[in-house]
């Protein structure tokens, strides 16, 4: 470009001519509202860490979800936390489970939502791991059996698409089939590809209540200095039978965002975490920063990396100012 025939600023003048350029756009279409669901009724309890977010059981998941299909948010994805714990996490997989009932109550108040559903073992297991430990080792093909077996609960209680988090080897295959074998070949899976071993995962440890009583979870989970190793991950998840893949976290993984939509073009999700959220509310009640234009810019940052969604606890207020 030469000065003075080139004069970008000419098309940065107002906001009707900033809007008219502008590349990327956020939309109430590409939000995912995570929910946590725990047992009994009429309860409602705030995380601590995570201002604005509860659990709750199925009864207020419902209401709440009136709500978050009144903004025009296309989904919610489910976490659940049992009435016990045990080594195998069993709660998992009961058709009484706070995640099932919550399905079952969306689903007869017809609300115009998808429903995802986390699945996972490590809210469920006494140990808080995400699969079945022996000698302190987690092993890999048991735990992939209980996990098919949690997807095909939710799935016989209503949920359109089931999302494993776990990162254990050939679980999105397992699903598939043991979804297919029962007659809901029509059950998406959207699976948590590239799940980093991250430090921004704090609050919400504590909203599902499920921090490891030992060690930690890098033996599953994926080192955050590898890229190559997240795309061999997808590539396997979809070569199994996934539907869309999600990276997880979001804000510090955007390359992994955007080298995964482009080598790949599958539908891509990105999970901004719940220390994501805590940072920036934490940040905004000390003013030091503004906390609507952070959240906005970045979710924006997000969608600009190539997400197609974006789950994030931030959409029912996201949906406010879009």
């Amino acid at each position: 470009m030469t000065f003075p025939i080139h004069r970008p600023r000419r098309l940065r003048r107002s906001e009707a001519l900033r809007g008219f350029v502008r590349e990327t756009h956020l939309s109430t279409n590409g939000l995912v509202y995570p929910m946590f669901a725990c047992p009994g009724n009429k309860v409602r309890t705030e995380i601590s860490s995570m201002p604005g977010v509860h659990q709750q059981s199925p009864d207020q998941i419902v209401e709440e979800c009136r709500e978050v299909a009144g903004f025009g948010i296309p989904a919610v994805i489910l976490f659940g936390l049992p009435e016990r714990k045990d080594e195998t996490g069993s709660e998992s997989a009961s058709a009484q489970g706070a995640v099932q009932r919550s399905i079952e109550a969306i689903r007869k108040a017809k609300l115009n939502l998808l429903v995802i559903t986390d699945v996972c073992l490590c809210e469920y297991t006494s140990h808080g791991h995400c699969g079945v430990v022996e000698g302190g080792e987690i092993l890999n093909d048991p735990s992939v059996a209980l996990l098919a077996n949690a997807a095909l609960s939710h799935a016989r209680a209503g949920a359109d698409i089931v999302a494993p988090s776990d990162m254990m080897d050939g679980r999105v295959a397992a699903i598939r089939n043991k979804l297919d074998e029962n007659n809901f070949q029509d059950v998406a899976i959207l699976s948590y590809a590239a799940k980093y071993c991250s430090a921004f995962y704090g609050p919400f440890r504590e909203a599902a209540q499920s921090a490891p009583q030992f060690g930690d979870r890098r033996s599953y989970q994926m080192d955050p200095g590898n890229a190559l190793e997240a795309m061999r991950e997808v590539l396997a998840d979809i070569q199994e039978g996934a539907d869309a893949v999600m990276v997880k976290p979001a804000g510090p993984y955007l390359d992994i965002v955007s080298r995964v939509k482009a080598e790949t073009g599958y539908p891509v999700a990105a999970y901004q975490v719940s220390g994501e959220y805590a940072m920036i509310c934490a940040a905004a009640e000390r003013g030091w920063i503004e906390k609507e234009r952070v959240m906005m810019e970045s979710l924006l940052g997000i969608r600009r990396a190539g997400a197609d969604f974006i789950v994030t606890y931030f959409a029912t207020e996201a949906a406010k100012q879009l």
